[in-house]
């Protein structure tokens, strides 16, 4: 064991989960604990009869108790295991996207990191530390990121709740370097500027990047409408995939502002119009004005941060879907996303079976889909895998 590490055992039965591979240890799963609860300290795990799970962090302060770094017995607190983990991760984001510059590297449970996100973003890095032990280890992360790719700078995107349920307070700062105002990225060949410090997720979303390649073809000629637009990207994507008009709503001013910048950039700007309104609203009066549109894509945020609060949330999935299905065209297209963990696939689509019924329109599911490659998802934690992409056709 080493030095300032705890010693964990679990209840009888409380190891399966663990042995089939998920990384959680919840807190009334633990039977004994030797040594002092301090958050963040290292921590190994051992079933009833002695047998060793593998080595972590703990908190006492949170209901996921432990989380598991390694199967092995092995130091987790210096800049080296960071930098042999951050480069595993790397090497398969270079091998999916041997040409981008922007992508996700490192997904926390789906790279063996829980608790840490990293997205490159060029030479800039954009970090979210998540949990109490990764704040504790946050000098050896930033020390082995900076081995890696000499960035110019990182940013620790930490304003999120989350970290209130781990003990720790919520703050944007940056760790290393210079971080610009804005920032340019290309993704597939089209422009946009990315606001790392005020931005939504940690600047831009890089889950949707394999996504927006569904509008080739789907969009040209066709009247598009992009909902909870944030940046763009969906719309400026349709209108450089030949849309004969794009409206993008998003009840961000900012966000609305930088969406306009963004169809700017790419010389878009006769084609996509931003409107700052709340799209629960405007979907109700675009129906009342009589509007139409072949292409409806829904993309909102998480509406769902806990399972208490999935029965409200699926009120609102079920309201923005039912009223994008009534605005979509006879062989329009309705692509709709949740990437809240706790909405299922499964209940999403029923959401969605209920939502056609309620609009009056027969669909059919043309494709499901959910988050891009760098976002892996770790078989044994289904955690890990949050978003839900369905391309709908009214028939």
């Amino acid at each position: 064991m080493e030095t300032n590490c705890i010693r964990i055992t679990l209840n009888r039965g409380e190891d399966r989960r663990i042995k089939g591979g998920h990384p959680w240890v919840f807190s009334n799963e633990i039977r004994e604990l030797r040594g002092e609860r301090i958050p963040g300290v290292s921590a190994e795990v051992y079933d009833i009869g002695g047998g060793f799970l593998g080595t972590g962090y703990y908190n006492p302060h949170s209901l996921i108790a432990v989380r598991l770094l390694s199967r092995e017995r092995e130091e987790i607190d210096s800049p080296a295991f960071f930098r042999k983990r951050i480069g595993r991760a790397l090497e398969l984001r270079n091998r999916i996207y041997p040409e981008l510059a922007t992508f996700r590297v490192v997904h926390g449970e789906g790279d063996f990191l829980p608790g840490l996100v990293v997205d490159k973003y060029g030479d800039l890095l954009s970090v979210q530390i998540l949990t109490a032990g990764m704040e504790a280890r946050r000098g050896a992360i930033v020390e082995a990121l900076v081995e890696l790719f000499s960035p110019r700078g990182i940013i620790a995107r930490n304003d999120v709740a989350v970290r209130t349920l781990e003990g720790l307070v919520e703050s944007v700062e940056v760790l290393y370097g210079e971080i610009p105002e804005m920032v340019e990225v290309e993704e597939h060949g089209l422009r946009f500027r990315v606001d790392l410090a005020g931005g939504q997720k940690t600047g831009h979303f890089l889950d949707q990047k394999e996504n927006h390649l569904m509008l080739k073809g789907m969009a040209a000629g066709k009247r598009v409408l992009d909902c909870f637009s944030y940046s763009g990207s969906w719309g400026v994507h349709a209108a450089a995939f030949g849309a004969a008009e794009v409206t993008c709503l998003d009840i961000s001013e900012r966000a609305a502002a930088l969406a306009r910048e963004n169809a700017a950039l790419n010389g878009l700007e006769g084609v996509v119009r931003v409107e700052a309104c709340d799209a629960f609203d405007r979907l109700r009066s675009l129906k009342h004005e009589g509007r139409c549109f072949d292409v409806v894509v829904l993309d909102p945020p998480a509406f769902v941060k806990s399972k208490k609060a999935l029965k409200e949330a699926e009120k609102g999935y079920l309201t923005i879907n039912r009223r994008g299905l009534e605005l979509l065209s006879e062989g329009g297209y309705l692509i709709t996303c949740s990437c809240s963990y706790h909405m299922g696939r499964e209940p999403f689509r029923d959401l969605l079976t209920q939502a056609a019924r309620l609009a009056g329109r027969q669909v059919r599911v043309v494709e499901a889909r959910s988050q891009a490659p760098d976002h892996p998802v770790l078989l044994a934690v289904p955690e890990t895998e949050y978003l839900k992409c369905l391309v709908l056709q009214c028939v």
